[in-house]
């Protein structure tokens, strides 16, 4: 399988994420983009909401459009793959591969680490509250049918969550955020100020309490 073009030295590059596409892919990818227009000129890898539970990774055609300046490039067989700046250290360990059958052939792609990034203490603030939010917090509420999310984290280092599930509009909420959640994202992370709900909490519908 290749990984990055030969003249690309991993071991020496700070950014380096192995990412895998076979042969038979970078064969397959070439055939489908020597068939496009003059304005797609590679393709594109990203992930739609990386390092959430609903990362869904994706292989497009790249259109001049569609690309940015901060796009990661990396040569292939024949033709450019261009990845999102935000999916990028999602992408680590990924791997693309094509497949013929008798129905013609079909392209898979894996990236164990779309949803939960491989994280450190220098990794960003927001990608570290994830983790604990994913790893630790979240399977503690699913047992109410509930669950967590970061929104955003503010000006003044307030992360701020969003309820759902059997969490959203629960009697518990605020004891579940003040002695569980911020418990234990500030023991883990104190450089945090706290945590802010923007939960909707007057839709009752699958409270759990």
């Amino acid at each position: 399988m290749s990984e990055v073009p030969p003249n690309s030295d991993a071991e020496t590059d700070p950014d380096f994420v192995e990412i895998f596409l076979s042969d038979n892919a970078q064969v397959y990818l070439k055939g489908l983009l020597e068939k496009q227009e003059d304005d797609v000129v590679g393709i594109r890898i990203f992930i739609n909401d990386p390092g959430t539970p609903k990362a869904e990774t994706c292989i497009a055609y790249g259109r001049a459009d569609d690309l940015s300046d901060d796009n990661i490039v990396r040569e292939y067989a024949g033709f450019s793959a261009y990845f999102d700046q935000q999916s990028w250290q999602y992408l680590e360990e990924a791997k693309v591969d094509y497949a013929s059958d008798r129905m013609g052939g079909q392209l898979t792609i894996k990236a164990p680490n779309s949803k939960m990034p491989k994280v450190n203490d220098d990794s960003p603030l927001e990608d570290q509250i994830n983790y604990l939010l994913y790893t630790e917090i979240n399977p503690s509420l699913a047992s109410h049918g509930g669950e967590v999310s970061l929104m955003q984290l503010d000006d003044e280092n307030y992360a701020v969550l969003k309820f759902g599930g059997g969490c959203q509009g629960c009697g518990s909420v605020e004891m579940t955020l003040k002695d569980g959640v911020e418990k234990t994202l500030m023991e883990k992370l104190p450089q945090l100020s706290g945590v802010k709900d923007m939960t909707d909490h007057s839709d009752k519908t699958n409270a759990y309490f």
